[in-house]
């Protein structure tokens, strides 16, 4: 197996560590993991998709095995994302590199905020699996959080949870475990979708995909076994100083494509 290829298993490995750890999507890992392994940035958009999806389908199978998932919250969320992910893919596609990486680094940015808001919120509201809302108003808030998350899916190739966790908890009233399952549940589709639009734009990278998505699923089961062992704090410390030096170098790479 060649050196690149290697590196591609462990870019997913570390990301899928992050995401058994954190809860959260690899995205804001891979697309700079994959732009310095020498992908353009629209290609690196698309091709992490592959791995998101893949994660996406290995998690959502095993909370359906434990029925730990809210099929008309994902469903929801899925409908308001689909459709703006095919519109997210589209723009990473027609967008000059340089200000989709100055536009990923400030998504990189936002999601060190959104992972605090998120700690704030776990701590500070009660653990529900019943939403606040009556039924339909559940649903259309659903697919008001999935329109945001889809168009930043296929956009910037990440699954949407960062966005759709934290909202979920302000604006539905469901606690953190419940919101992270059925955002899970709703990337299996808004991935799909916006990986659909990459591939028919000729972005996707499908064996560089699936060395990731190999990676990924293996660090995700590492990651939520070795969770238990590690102090939270430090834990969203170190994620977010990953995230801010990642940041700083698709700025650099943005800069350079100017």
């Amino acid at each position: 197996m060649a050196i690149a290829e290697v590196l591609l298993i462990l870019l997913g490995l570390v990301t899928g560590v992050a995401s058994g750890l954190l809860g959260i999507g690899g995205g804001a890992l891979m697309v700079p993991g994959l732009l310095a392994w020498g992908a353009p940035i629209q290609q690196a958009v698309a091709t992490s998709l592959v791995a998101v999806f893949i994660n996406a389908l290995s998690g959502s199978f095993r909370n359906w095995q434990t029925r730990d998932i809210h099929p008309r919250g994902s469903l929801g969320l899925a409908l308001g994302g689909m459709s703006t992910a095919q519109l997210g893919a589209w723009l990473a596609g027609w967008l000059p590199s340089w200000l989709l990486a100055f536009s990923f680094a400030g998504l990189q940015l936002l999601t060190i905020y959104l992972m605090g808001l998120r700690r704030r919120l776990a701590q500070t509201q009660p653990s529900q699996e019943t939403p606040e809302q009556p039924p339909k108003q559940f649903f259309l808030t659903m697919m008001g959080i999935g329109l945001l998350a889809g168009t930043l899916s296929g956009l910037f190739g990440v699954g949407g949870g960062v966005v759709m966790v934290p909202l979920q908890m302000l604006l539905v009233g469901i606690g953190i475990k419940q919101a992270v399952r059925t955002s899970l549940g709703a990337i299996l589709l808004i991935s799909l979708s916006g990986l659909w639009r990459h591939s028919l734009q000729g972005n996707v990278l499908w064996v560089a995909g699936g060395l990731l998505s190999l990676g990924g699923v293996l660090g995700a089961q590492l990651g939520s076994r070795t969770l238990p062992k590690l102090p939270e704090q430090q834990v969203n410390r170190l994620f977010r100083l990953l995230l801010l030096l990642m940041a700083t170098y698709t700025i650099i790479r943005g800069v350079e494509s100017l």
